[in-house]
């Protein structure tokens, strides 16, 4: 049983889609340009695109304390591979994962008034995290 607000969940569930689909499109793109780590099942080969494939896309909540943004999703894009990919790269990445989600989001959350902006050196989702009447 979870103690998370059921409505916590399915809005979570939502994002996960979203990812899931970016998680695709740049396996597609990059998929083949990197190794994968050793320890690491080639995309698609489990039930989960955060524990295979070249990429793991999500997010995690955070509070925002000290935060110009304050509250939100910070966005995380890793590469699981022992190649040394070069920084420019990485940078083209992160940013065409900022580009998608900011054309999925509106599709996922209707109605809702969602942004990716820069936070520090990192990306958030923010905006409208209501849960609706709980």
């Amino acid at each position: 049983m979870s103690l998370r607000h059921w409505k916590a969940t399915e809005w979570e569930g939502r994002l996960r889609e979203v990812f899931d689909r970016i998680d695709d499109e740049l396996e597609a793109k990059y998929g083949r340009q990197y190794p994968l780590h050793p320890a690491r099942p080639p995309a698609g080969s489990t039930a989960s695109r955060e524990a295979d494939g070249l990429f793991d896309i999500g997010a995690v909540f955070t509070p925002g304390f000290g935060s110009h943004h304050g509250r939100g999703y910070l966005v995380e894009v890793r590469l699981a591979t022992p190649a040394k990919v070069p920084p420019a790269v990485v940078e083209q990445i992160e940013e065409e994962v900022v580009e998608r989600l900011k054309a999925l989001l509106p599709e996922a959350f209707p109605g809702r008034e969602l942004r990716v902006e820069r936070d520090g050196h990192l990306y958030k989702i923010i905006g409208d995290l209501s849960l609706g009447p709980v």
